[in-house]
Parts: C-alpha cells; structure tokens; sequence
C-alpha cells in the first residue's frame, strides 16, 4: 500500500494534527469517547476524527467505531468536512457527517476555537449481531457537544434566563443569579452570541454495509431488494420482498432495469461512450495479461495492442463483448447482442441520474471488477481489498493510471464517466417505468433473461 500513500491514493486529504493544543483536545475527547489516549505528537484524522495511525498505535482500527454500527466522531477543525471516511461500514456515514458540519458550520468553527466536539451517529439499533437487525436500521441521528459541555451548558443558560425574565422575583433570586453568572463565564453572553449544536435527524432507506461480507440494501426503490455478495442462504430469513447475491446476474438484470437505475453507457447523453469503452478494454488486458505473467512493457496503448494479438483466441469475454461494442458506437460493426449473462453486460452499464446513483454505481464495480477505474472511484473498499492481491506489475499500471489520469481532475473524470450530480428534482426516486415497447426490450444487447426458477 505504501505506492498508493506516496501518489495520494491512499490515506489523501486527511487533515494533520500537529499542534500541542490540539492533540491535547484530541486526546481529552479519545479519553471521553472511548477511555484511550495517543502519545503521538502528530498524527493525521478523516472525517470523523479517526487516524490510521493512532488505530496503529492501539492495535484497534474501530476504536472510534467498536461495535460497527453507531460511529463516533471527533472534530478539531470544519476543516475535515472535505476529508474522506476512513474503515467505512456503512456508506451513508460519510455524507451525515458532511451535512452535519455543512448545516452547523458556524457554531462549530466557534465551538472548535476552543474545545473538540465529540458525538456518536446513533442508529436505531446498538448491534448487528445478524442480518435481520440491518433492516431494523431505518435513520441515523446525530449529536455533538464539545468535552467541556458547552452546548449543554448554554441551553442550560437559555432556560435559566428565560426563568429569570419570566419569574417577577427572579431578580431577587441570589442562587439563580449566582449560577447564571458561573455558566456565562464559561459560554459568554448566549443572548448576543447564541450556542446551539441541534440533533439532526436523517433517513437511511438505501445504503451498503461492509457487515456479513457487504450488502446492498434497497428498502426505497420501487421493488425492494437485499444483494449480498456472500450466497444469499448465508443471511436466513430477511424482511424484505427479494434477497439476491451477485451470482445471480440475470436477477439483479433484472432488478435493476425494473427500478429504472441504470442506463447503457452508449446512449448516456454528453458521455465520450468510445473512449470509455477502450479504457474499461485496456484494465481487462492488464488483467489477462498479468494471469498470464506476460510484461506489460510501459503498458501504453500500443504495449496493451500487442498484448491483446498474442492473447488471440484467449481473449477474455468481457474483452471481446466490449470491442464489438466499440465497433458499433464508432460505426464499424453491426449492432452486438450482450445479455446479462455475458461478462460484459455490467461493464456497459452506469446509474441513471437519481438520488442513489453513488450507491447503484458501487453495486455495478462490484459486477465489474476489472475496471479499476470506477471501483477505485466507487468502492474504495474493494480497490484496496483487490490491490492487495495483486502482483507487483498490475498494481505500478494501476497506481501510475490514476495518479495520471484520475488524480489530475478526479471531479471531472467522475462527471465523464458517471454525470453531473443530480438536481433536486432528479433526486427523487425513480418512477416505475411505462410499458416498455418492443425495441425497449430489445435493446442493444437483447432482451435480459430471466432467471430459471
């Protein structure tokens, strides 16, 4: 992983702690949270307030997150709102956090000018001991207050001034004056300067969770589904009208085109479909070509060509399926038939624009594992899974190719491969789609075909 660190692609854009003063914050809010104490003297934290290298130093990577369900936080800075998420065991965690700090910024920036604020993402559930209790998980709410209380202290104020104005003796009271003199030395005046850090509150329909081997849960889509990755008689008995696991591709096909979540690529609008095809090509041969311990030379374009004549007839499928796309879009060859049971079906395909687009797009590096593009982009957790088991020469192309290509722009090859974020009113779930025509059906690849019961 130490290539990955070096090029940024690992461990990029967490926020350094090296001040005295803030590792002692930090360290008086690791002792409240969760009893521990660093003695480093400088260290890096994400969003979150995690460092991967005090979880070295403890020997506990969850130290922050110890039962995997209700994560705590710790932050120092707004700063870490731009921050990524590290050891991710549910993917809406990170985009809470970022609401949280968004919708309270200022507060925060005051609150953290003089203390950590530590809080949990509480769900409505302390455990998942089975898979049956993900689905009892249905919002996440989140809370925050500095070590010092002074988020509790100033609504304590607030009440004790509002008793005082409201009570006609209240100014003859010497205990209550003497106690709101003793907390506005500690919160300053909250008439003029208010200090409120509020629970918020956020729904948790659709999201992917690393427990029980990864599962995608789509509670909020038009037929509900659960996709596990391990086979789906490992989980019992969910409640949930459908349970699939990535074996089942003509299925999740299915699915998937019934909810209205994915589009082709050749006929997403404004996509340079032909130069993303060649690329999703280039990362299979980097694939056959390693099985086979062939060089990959500087692996350019014309190394990879001369690969794919030497492979010849042993050309991976999903390689071929996607040159005969190729041909097509650049108008050289006749229209390919790809159903779901071709390789190469889910390389074709990227999430219609709709409020969980970032989740469908994960789902579909899951079915297409040789590009390493979009699962690095999407599914940071399987990249860093599969680039461990890579050998030495795929992992130099992969972290050269998106230290050149991806790391220059991440923003705008995410909007080349995948869209503009969606607006608003594309944010709504998908409606069920009218009765499909003959040539809907159809498609350039064929119908999808059901799954034999």
């Amino acid at each position: 992983m130490k290539r990955l660190i070096q090029k940024g692609l690992m461990f990029g854009n967490l926020v350094e702690v090296s001040s005295p003063a803030l590792i002692e914050r930090y360290n008086r809010a690791l002792e409240h949270l969760a009893g521990k104490r660093t003695t480093l003297t400088d260290f890096h934290i994400d969003i979150s307030g995690y460092s991967p290298e005090i979880g070295d130093e403890l020997g506990d990577d969850r130290y922050l997150n110890p039962n995997g369900c209700n994560r705590q936080f710790v932050l120092l800075t707004t700063a870490q709102k731009t921050a990524p998420l590290l050891n991710v065991t549910f993917s809406t965690s990170r985009g809470v956090l970022k609401q949280f700090i968004d919708a309270n910024e200022a507060q925060l920036f005051a609150l953290t000018a003089r203390d950590a604020v530590a809080g949990e993402l509480f769900n409505s559930v302390y455990e998942v001991s089975n898979p049956a209790r993900l689905l009892d998980i249905r919002r996440i709410t989140i809370e925050g207050d500095t070590i010092g209380g002074h988020v509790a202290d100033a609504a304590k104020l607030g009440q004790m001034i509002d008793r005082f104005r409201r009570e006609p003796t209240g100014w003859r009271d010497d205990v209550l004056i003497a106690d709101m003199i003793g907390l506005a030395k500690k919160t300053g005046d909250v008439t003029r300067v208010p200090i409120a850090l509020p629970k918020m509150t956020f729904e948790q329909a659709n999201f992917w969770t690393s427990h029980f081997g990864g599962l995608y849960v789509f509670r909020d889509a038009t037929y509900p589904a659960v996709i596990s990755v391990l086979p789906r008689d490992s989980l019992g008995k969910l409640p949930v009208d459908q349970m699939m696991d990535l074996s089942q591709r003509n299925v999740i096909a299915d699915w998937l085109d019934k909810n209205a979540l994915v589009e082709p690529i050749v006929k997403a609008r404004g996509m340079d479909s032909a130069a993303v095809l060649r690329q999703k090509m280039d990362f299979i041969l980097v694939e056959a070509a390693d099985t086979l311990n062939l060089d990959l030379g500087n692996a350019t374009r014309n190394d990879l060509r001369k690969i794919a004549q030497r492979l010849g007839a042993d050309l991976p499928e999903e390689f071929l399926g996607l040159a005969r796309l190729l041909g097509w879009v650049e108008g050289g060859g006749d229209w390919p038939r790809i159903t779901s049971e071709h390789p190469a079906y889910f390389y074709t395909l990227r999430s219609r624009s709709h409020k969980d687009h970032d989740l469908v797009n994960m789902l579909l590096s899951q079915l297409s594992p040789l590009d390493v593009r979009q699962m690095f982009i999407t599914h940071k957790e399987l990249f860093y899974a599969s680039y461990a088991t890579w050998s030495d020469r795929k992992r130099g192309y992969v972290a050269d190719f998106l230290e050149r290509e991806y790391q220059v722009d991440k923003a705008g090859a995410r909007a080349a491969l995948f869209g503009g974020e969606p607006g608003m009113d594309e944010a709504e779930r998908p409606e069920p789609k009218p009765a499909p025509r003959m040539t809907d059906l159809v498609g350039p690849w064929g119908a999808v075909r059901k799954a034999r019961k």
